[in-house]
């Protein structure tokens, strides 16, 4: 490729957009992003079951729940509907990791192979000043 084939610089991208998504800078952001971790902790879940089996499966097999408990707790579609958000929440905390995981290794893929480019360029502009020396001396009489 000759200095003039110059690849096109890219559009800078929305730097400010991809940051303020990757790392919550306010104190209510980085409140808010402990949310899903805590939705989807065991403790959290097992509380859940042990209530959808209260107020679920215990008034099915004939034991009396109170209204007052059952006010409080919630009924079956509560108790449901909350094990969905915590699966869903324990989901995206797991592909939030694996995609930040992901950025970096594709960063380092990266800086390794900016890397291998600009020591293939070197090489190639050495042999092509060795050539171009080789050719200069070629030429000239003996």
């Amino acid at each position: 490729m000759n200095s003039t084939d110059e690849i096109p610089a890219a559009e800078p991208a929305d730097t400010q957009a991809v940051t303020a998504a990757a790392a919550p800078s306010s104190r209510l952001d980085r409140v808010l992003a402990l949310v899903p971790r805590a939705l989807s902790s065991h403790a959290h879940i097992i509380f859940l079951t042990v209530l959808g089996v209260y107020l679920v499966l215990l008034p099915l097999f004939g034991v009396d729940v109170s209204a007052r408990a059952e006010l409080i707790g919630g009924n079956y579609t509560n108790v449901t509907s909350d094990l969905g958000a915590c699966i869903a929440a324990g989901l995206t905390v797991h592909l939030v990791k694996r995609d930040r995981q992901r950025s970096r290794e594709l960063s380092r893929l990266f800086d390794h192979l900016h890397q291998r480019h600009d020591s293939l360029e070197q090489a190639v502009d050495r042999a092509t000043a060795a050539a171009e020396r080789a050719e200069a001396a070629a030429q000239q009489p003996r």
